[in-house]
């Protein structure tokens, strides 16, 4: 009788809470895997861990980045996709998608996703307004700059403040009628996107 009980124990659902600890130990164990560099057993893992709990973001996180190193890009971009219909306030794995996606070529993808990751983050908000540069999009690095300059000008970070007015007064004289708040006429996503940037920012 207490053997089958005992059976009957081991199959029950683990409650929450243990799922969740038991997933953070495969998580440790992946990340030690690879200190050691044993890419296979960690990605064993890091799944194991996802088996025990969909929502450790610990995993998604631990296994897009190992994606990512091996070269996987769409896993990756898959990884944190799945990351994101569990965890859709994840902005960490918002950001690593939007760089991937980058990597990948889908560029105005990407950059709705950074858009959404940025929130008040000066470096984020950069690092897309250097996006827009790649592309050429004046306009739509004019208003992130924009945006830039709003955070500066209320947090009061002197050296920030200064090179957001100087970047902003270059892109002014850069894009002059191309300006997407003088001029907010209809245009590609991005522009849209950057009209939509620079109104939320008061520019």
């Amino acid at each position: 009788m207490g053997t089958l009980l005992l059976g009957a124990s081991a199959l029950a659902p683990r409650p929450a809470a243990a799922s969740s600890a038991s997933a953070l130990e495969l998580v440790r164990s992946a990340r030690a895997a690879e200190a050691n560099n044993d890419e296979a057993r960690a990605l064993r893992r890091y799944t194991d861990a996802l088996g025990l709990d969909p929502t450790c973001e610990e995993a998604y996180l631990g296994l897009g980045a190992l994606r990512v190193r091996r070269g996987d890009l769409r896993e990756a971009e898959r990884v944190y996709s799945v990351a994101l219909a569990h965890l859709p306030q994840s902005r960490v794995a918002t950001l690593e998608r939007a760089r991937v996606r980058w990597t990948l070529g889908a560029r105005e993808e990407a950059a709705h996703d950074i858009e959404a990751a940025a929130v008040d983050d000066p470096p984020v908000l950069k690092e897309l307004a250097v996006w827009y540069g790649e592309l050429g999009q004046a306009p739509a690095q004019l208003a992130v700059w924009r945006r830039i300059l709003v955070f500066a000008q209320a947090h009061g970070e002197s050296p920030l403040l200064t090179e957001a007015r100087l970047t902003v007064r270059a892109l002014q004289i850069l894009v002059d009628h191309a300006d997407p708040v003088v001029a907010p006429g209809a245009g590609t996503t991005l522009r849209r996107l950057a009209r939509d940037v620079a109104r939320r920012s008061g520019g």
